[in-house]
């Protein structure tokens, strides 16, 4: 009686719905057959010294001995003699007033030092020449007791 009221839509509705579970049965026993050839050392893969996946091991002659202390993930640590105080002399190259932070390039070294608000003795602005000390700070040199360099020699203001 079941089968008497089928419509011709739920014949192929059936019919596809059998095709699709016999294709999936003959897909896993495909699996399965193929499956005994592969093995670990197939699925394998190793990373050469360029960072490329490669199917073959590594040299062990090649090998290099990495000791984790020397590894430095964050900022280098610096030295105690790296931040001599002497006195410097540089070019304000940027500052923010209304930020109050801005960047010195030294004259001798040519690196850019960090300057804040809070280490001038006196205002600056940007192109000023200026003569300042260098202290260790949580990121790196940072400038203090910065001062406009108002040492003009005779020399200096005849060339102007």
């Amino acid at each position: 009686m079941g089968r008497s009221h089928e419509t011709f839509n739920k014949k192929e509705v059936r019919n596809k719905k059998e095709k699709k579970r016999k294709e999936k049965a003959k897909k896993k026993l495909d699996r399965k057959e193929s499956r005994d050839g592969n093995s670990l050392n197939d699925m394998i893969a190793y990373v050469d010294e360029f960072g490329n996946i490669t199917s073959t091991p590594p040299d062990a002659s090649k090998r290099k001995i990495v000791i984790a202390e020397d590894i430095q993930i964050s900022v280098p640590k610096t030295l105690e003699s790296d931040f001599k105080e002497t006195i410097r002399k540089g070019i304000v190259t940027f500052f923010n007033d209304s930020k109050g932070y801005g960047f010195i390039k030294d004259v001798v070294t040519q690196e850019s030092v960090f300057v804040h608000i809070n280490g001038l003795v006196e205002p600056i602005k940007e192109n000023n020449k200026v003569i300042f000390e260098i202290a260790k700070g949580p990121k790196g040199p940072v400038a203090t007791n910065v001062k406009i360099d108002r040492d003009i020699s005779p020399l200096k203001e005849s060339l102007k």
